[in-house]
């Protein structure tokens, strides 16, 4: 994660990157953020009372309660909205460019994030948000789609997952026997899996399971920064079980955004695993304290 005040000015003024991003979305969705003081329920207050006055009417306790209710929502739309992107700001870089976002991509974004007043949740939406910035179209729109589906239960459970992830010509959750106290005791097991291949976040295959084909006779895989070499007792077959479950697509580019932490033991025990296989595995590097 990037130093928050790496794009912050000392005199308090907004880096270049941020400024963009903010006159940037501000464009794409008609007006976002208080510096900018364009707010669209000041905008929503206005056409009430234009309302109000060309009508000359006696206006009816419904159409009141209606209008405050509009007014009601917006604001909690547009207050989550800017907290979403004020989470972001920080997570900006100095090589940022949000100019490059699709205006069409911040629409959808701010369409499916403004109802998200939760802080953890907010935070994911703001680190999508930064990426896509960072790294203009890193994330589809039906990843943020997906994004927009998922509670906060669904990201905590995902966020398990990332716990056992390897990364072996990409990141893989290595699941090989959901029974096992190692999986269970940070609530890995069929029914929670079952409910992530459901959500479009990964495929589980607790049957056949998942392989790696034609790997390189010696394979450098790694686990939050600890690097393992692998080598193949039979240098004709160099095929790599990685468990039960793979992610999809929008998987992958989530899993970016999880604060997952490593397990203790599960590179020994993922070890043990494919010696058993015939894949022989020693330590290169370890993680870095």
């Amino acid at each position: 994660m990037p130093d928050g005040f790496s794009i912050i000015k000392i005199n308090g003024k907004l880096s270049e990157p941020a400024t963009v991003l903010i006159q940037k979305i501000s464009d794409a969705v008609g007006g976002l953020y208080k510096p900018y003081q364009i707010k669209r329920v000041a905008k929503a207050e206005a056409e009430a009372e234009v309302i109000e006055a060309k009508a000359q009417i006696e206006i009816t306790d419904l159409n009141r309660r209606a209008l405050t209710r509009f007014i009601t929502e917006e604001a909690k739309k547009q207050n989550n909205m800017e907290s979403i992107t004020e989470k972001a700001i920080p997570l900006l870089n100095n090589t940022s460019n949000p100019q490059k976002i699709e205006d069409d991509w911040i629409t959808n974004f701010f369409d499916k994030c403004c109802i998200i007043s939760d802080e953890h949740m907010q935070l994911l939406w703001a680190k999508v948000l930064a990426g896509e910035a960072n790294s203009p179209g890193i994330y589809s729109r039906r990843t943020v789609n997906t994004l927009a589906s998922i509670d906060k239960f669904d990201a905590q459970l995902f966020t398990n997952l990332c716990s056992f992830l390897f990364f072996i010509k990409g990141f893989i959750p290595l699941i090989y026997d959901v029974n096992e106290p190692i999986y269970t005791e940070h609530e890995i097991n069929f029914g929670y899996l079952t409910h992530l291949d459901d959500i479009g976040l990964i495929s589980f295959n607790v049957i056949n399971g998942f392989n790696k084909t034609d790997l390189p006779p010696f394979t450098d895989i790694s686990y939050y920064g600890a690097i393992f070499r692998l080598s193949f007792k039979n240098p004709l077959k160099r095929n790599l079980n990685v468990g039960k479950a793979i992610f999809t697509n929008v998987g992958s580019q989530l899993a970016t955004i999880c604060d997952s932490k490593p397990v203790t033991g599960f590179p020994d025990y993922v070890i043990k695993i494919l010696k058993k296989e015939g894949v022989n595995a020693f330590l290169l590097k370890p993680t870095e304290p």
